[in-house]
């Protein structure tokens, strides 16, 4: 079910597409599902903003249903109907439930098949079940529904049962289809409700059963933006969790950031207040010192990456060392063991093997070898007004310090560029550039200078 406006979150996107955990509420319910079931029999049923919750989530390989207009979750599977013909069952997610798991939904559809229940409903026991319907089983030790009560309608006695209808639920199709056309929009949103469906099924003799989940947290959904603080730190605190069972040290997880597709190899140190984010890979034996983010970056094995460094889409080979404050912008590629230091930013740039730009420099679709020192303060000039031209610095070259180099240029195997010089043309091989103008001292120059001033009686 991703059909909905999701009004109280007050915002103008899907709300499915609201992220926690570092993707789309429905990408974390998709992804359950399809551990389950394969993609092509996970159909998303899509409404407001349809082509852009298609868009979200259509690498997925799922289908999709249109509801227009949207007139509740009844009518929502009532547009199904003809997707769903050729199923015996179905069970019914809601998108804005991310913390749904794998495990619960095989429980719900085994749980389900094994009752033969025209409808299976997914419970949850909450401490404070307050604004959810209640469900009443026939007795405490049955698995049968007799009825579901919204929190208005209940009685005191009622209010205080802990277990709360969560939404989800299993359908024999056949049944489920043979009467859903009794739903009614008599109520004050003129819409079709699928929780009705529990007394109509039971006024037609049918079974209706409920499973509680084992992780009452599964059941909830993201209404509010408070709720959805809520499940993004779960999510995260429950990252952080499997990742040190699997050999990693994070320290003070409650500050770090990791979304949930990010992987990170065993004996790898993550210090305090660190964010690594989208498909980040990081390898083993790495250290990420505090106050780094890096997002859709390939990281190998024994990188220190020193603190405050950020990284977008990029590569780090194994034994580098980045930072501090480095910034690795898209298409960036740090080669084995070499070192990006203080305050240097890189783009679209391959620095190679053991080479170093450790201070203050911009490094802008550039191809820079092997065993290259790049000095202080080194620029390339990528950008002439109208478009983007590369700068090529191969193996063994000495950049000095304040080296301004306009692409596109190429300094040629084992050359040596005097410091501060502007580079416009090729550097041949194992040459010497230096493209500055002759330093002039005027001797006493600043002597007369204060002599003229006291002069002219100023201090």
């Amino acid at each position: 079910m991703a059909a909905g406006k999701g009004t109280r979150l007050k915002s103008k996107h899907p709300k499915v597409l609201h992220e926690v955990g570092g993707k789309p509420l429905l990408a974390h319910v998709i992804a359950a599902a399809t551990q389950v079931v394969p993609a092509q029999d996970v159909y998303a049923i899509i409404g407001h903003e349809a082509e852009r919750v298609r868009q979200a989530v259509a690498s997925s390989g799922v289908k999709f249903v249109e509801q227009k207009p949207q007139k509740g979750t009844g009518h929502a599977l009532m547009v199904a109907r003809d997707a769903l013909s050729g199923y015996d069952q179905v069970i019914v997610l809601y998108g804005d439930a991310p913390l749904i798991t794998p495990a619960t939904i095989t429980h719900l559809r085994d749980f389900h098949a094994a009752k033969r229940a025209a409808m299976t409903i997914l419970t949850g026991r909450l401490s404070d079940p307050t604004g959810y319907g209640r469900v009443l089983r026939k007795n405490s030790k049955s698995d049968e529904v007799q009825a579901i009560v919204e929190e208005k309608a209940a009685t005191p006695a009622q209010k205080k049962i802990h277990e709360i209808n969560s939404g989800t639920y299993a359908f024999a199709v056949a049944r489920l289809f043979r009467h859903i056309d009794k739903l009614s929009a008599d109520n004050a949103h003129a819409e079709f409700y699928l929780t009705d469906m529990a007394a109509i099924l039971r006024k037609a003799k049918e079974r209706v059963v409920a499973v509680a989940a084992t992780d009452p947290n599964e059941v909830l959904g993201g209404n509010t933006r408070a709720e959805l603080v809520e499940i993004d730190q779960h999510l995260r605190f429950a990252k952080c969790q499997r990742l040190l069972h699997d050999g990693v040290t994070i320290f003070y997880p409650q500050t770090c950031v990791i979304d949930a597709d990010v992987m990170i190899g065993a004996d790898t140190v993550i210090e305090p207040f660190v964010q690594i984010l989208g498909n980040s890979r990081v390898g083993s034996d790495c250290r990420i010192r505090s106050y780094s983010v890096i997002r859709n970056t390939i990281i190998a094995d024994g990188v220190l990456v020193l603190p405050g460094c950020i990284m977008d889409d990029s590569h780090i080979e194994k034994n580098a060392v980045v930072g501090p404050y480095s910034r690795l912008r898209p298409g960036s590629e740090i080669g084995e063991g070499a070192h990006v230091g203080n305050f240097v930013e890189t783009k679209k740039t391959r620095l190679g093997k053991g080479s170093k730009a450790n201070h203050l420099s911009y490094l802008g679709d550039a191809e820079i070898g092997e065993g290259v020192n790049v000095g202080a303060g080194t620029i390339t000039c990528n950008y002439d007004g109208l478009q983007k031209h590369t700068t090529v610095i191969e193996d063994g070259v000495f950049v000095g310090s304040d080296t301004t180099l306009v692409a596109p240029v190429r300094v040629a195997k084992g050359a040596y560029i005097g410091a501060a010089s502007c580079i416009t043309d090729d550097v041949p091989e194992d040459s010497l550039a230096i493209g500055r103008a002759r330093q002039i001292v005027k001797e006493g120059w600043m002597k007369q200078k204060r002599e003229a001033r006291a002069k002219a009686g100023k201090t």
